[in-house]
């Protein structure tokens, strides 16, 4: 079931297989490189990652080529491909630079800069960072493998604020981003090839890549995309069975609330269910929350955490255990490069804890760029504060045009030709289905790739715009999507869903049956 996800390459499985034992067997026979591609870890060779693979390296090589030709028929390569907000022109967070450049510059810090520097920044700008270098000292020195325990415990009462119930700091990871956390915790849950983590379908590729670095086993469970992908329980139950019936050791559940690719957010009933459903089979639940912030519907469904529901359930289910993450790249903020997150731990075992740590202290710190702006992102200002206004202000904008935006290139998907689309009703995404033709089919088998790699190749080659294929994320069989962002800026926003409308139609026109 878990078919054709990543194999989007001309060679076949087999004829992989066959290519990289004749490399084996030319490697050992005379004295070549040590290092080739058929001696390194298999298991790394076997990776695949979509969201920064074929498409996104042809777009690149695009992009320089526009530097000297102009004959392409676009002016710029659009990059849809990742949620990288910054790298479409999103503006920071003036607090955010404003508190991290000064941790970054203390000297300005000085009483005899006061003067000069309160021209230039604000009062609770320079108290924050003085706060931050007090707990800190020199950004330039490892932490505390766990993290800075005074930003720990500012996470810890963003959770409070957030689910209403108490967070304990040293349950708190500070991570390079949600993916590292993600990454450290399937490892851990990781005993042998035999262990299986359940992923829902469409995924994002940073949980099969790493199921396959680490050599664990993908239990896939399909999103309803006819339900604005919903998630059933008892498909949850039927691909458990399933799995075990094969005698997959299945441990955890993952759950990406709202969805990426797909851009759903699940109810708090149906939270409720999916924790009921993990204590009933004995799943550990991975909760990836980084788009809490990016939710277009609140009044319809709002955002609702793992741990605040859990909590809400009562005793019966503190047996129930939660790993959730959190990020700076997404949400109003799109710190990406700060690489920024943290995971926490909920009725995890303490000696299970002290693993965890190991393998923290082993990498020695998360970087103290990302911690100073996840103590940023959970401790921001708040009204009566001297940069309130301004912060209000930049959040509420770059909120509202992203709900336009997903809006907008929704409604552009619906009107192409054989096209439908679900609304966004979180992230940062859109997950339109193509129907293509028979033509297109056959021209993308003979080329050697995905019906939807073609579809999303041409359209690259076409119109500079970036998408990823649905093949990369997995998707019902004799289905065929793309994943495209809304992040562009929003004054050319018109201009490239014209350029994706005339794209379609031509092609459509080239392969019509």
């Amino acid at each position: 079931m878990f078919h054709n996800i990543y194999r989007t390459t001309l060679l076949t499985t087999r004829q992989s297989n066959l290519y990289y034992r004749t490399l084996r067997a030319a490697s050992t026979s005379s004295k070549g490189k040590v290092l080739t591609t058929a001696r390194i870890n298999p298991h790394i060779r076997n990776a695949e990652y979509a969201v920064r693979g074929a498409l996104p390296i042809r777009a690149e090589a695009l992009n320089k080529q526009l530097q000297n030709d102009k004959s392409l028929g676009f002016d710029r390569v659009v990059f849809c491909n990742i949620g990288n907000p910054q790298q479409l022109n999103q503006k920071p967070i003036t607090f955010f630079r404003q508190v991290a450049s000064l941790c970054d510059n203390p000297e300005l810090l000085k009483p005899e800069h006061r003067d000069d520097l309160l021209k230039l920044y604000p009062q609770d700008a320079i108290e924050r960072a003085e706060l931050l270098l007090k707990h800190i000292g020199s950004v330039g020195a490892y932490s505390h493998s766990q993290g800075i325990p005074h930003i720990r415990e500012n996470i810890a009462k963003f959770l409070e604020r957030r689910d209403g119930y108490p967070a304990n700091p040293d349950h708190i990871y500070l991570t390079q981003g949600a993916s590292a956390g993600v990454q450290t915790v399937l490892q851990m849950l990781t005993e042998n090839e035999k262990s299986g983590i359940m992923i829902p379908i469409p995924q994002y590729p940073l949980y099969s890549a790493t199921l396959s670095l680490i050599n664990a086993t993908p239990v896939p469970y399909y999103l309803k995309e006819d339900q604005d992908w919903g998630l059933s329980v008892e498909d949850l139950k039927k691909s458990v069975d399933e799995a075990r019936a094969k005698d997959v050791d299945v441990r955890a559940l993952a759950i990406i609330n709202p969805g990426n690719p797909t851009g759903q957010c699940l109810t708090e009933e149906n939270i409720r269910q999916i924790i009921d459903f993990c204590q009933k089979e004995n799943l550990v639940l991975l909760a990836d929350e980084v788009y809490q912030t990016n939710i277009y519907k609140p009044d319809q469904r709002p955002f609702h955490s793992f741990k605040k529901v859990l909590r809400s359930m009562g005793n019966d289910y503190n047996n129930v255990e939660l790993f959730s993450f959190h990020s700076t790249s997404k949400g109003m903020i799109g710190e990406c490069g700060r690489r920024g997150g943290y995971l926490e731990c909920v009725n995890i075992d303490e000696d299970v804890l002290a693993q965890l740590y190991k393998v923290a202290s082993i990498s020695l710190c998360p970087n103290v760029h990302g911690q100073i702006m996840t103590d940023l992102m959970t401790n921001p200002p708040v009204e009566g504060d001297a940069s309130y206004e301004q912060y209000n202000k930049e959040t509420k904008g770059i909120f509202e045009s992203l709900q336009r935006r997903a809006t907008k290139l929704a409604s552009c998907f619906n009107g192409l030709e054989n096209v439908t689309c679900n609304d966004a009703e979180g992230a940062m995404y859109l997950f339109p289905r193509v129907r293509l033709p028979n033509k297109a089919i056959k021209a993308a088998k003979d080329a050697g790739i995905a019906a939807d790699a073609f579809y999303a190749l041409k359209m690259l080659e076409a119109t500079g715009v970036c998408v990823i294929p649905g093949s990369g994320f997995g998707q019902e069989d004799n289905t065929w999507h793309f994943r495209s962002t809304f992040l562009p800026e929003e004054h050319l926003f018109d201009q490239f869903c014209s350029n994706i409308e005339k794209f379609h139609k031509d092609f459509m026109t080239e392969y019509r049956d």
